[in-house]
């Protein structure tokens, strides 16, 4: 398993995953919040419908390369 970085918190996406000058940063980072909250393993991106895991969900799960939004396993 690769190690997850530390640093970095559940609520704080790699920059080259998420910028926070993206379009629609605060929408999308209330959704992975609210979902992490609930104990969901996902949530519905609020700009694209697209259905996006959470960094609590892929820290249980070994890094796939697929390049997930909140991968717990991105290095700084």
């Amino acid at each position: 398993m690769t190690a997850r970085d530390p640093r970095r918190s559940f609520d704080q996406p790699h920059p080259a995953r998420l910028a926070s000058t993206a379009p629609g940063y605060d929408s999308i980072m209330k959704a992975h919040r609210e979902a992490i909250e609930r104990g969901d393993d996902g949530y519905i991106d609020p700009a694209t419908g697209a259905f996006v895991f959470t960094a609590a969900y892929l820290a249980g799960r070994d890094c796939c390369s697929c390049g997930c939004r909140h991968c717990p396993f991105v290095a700084s």
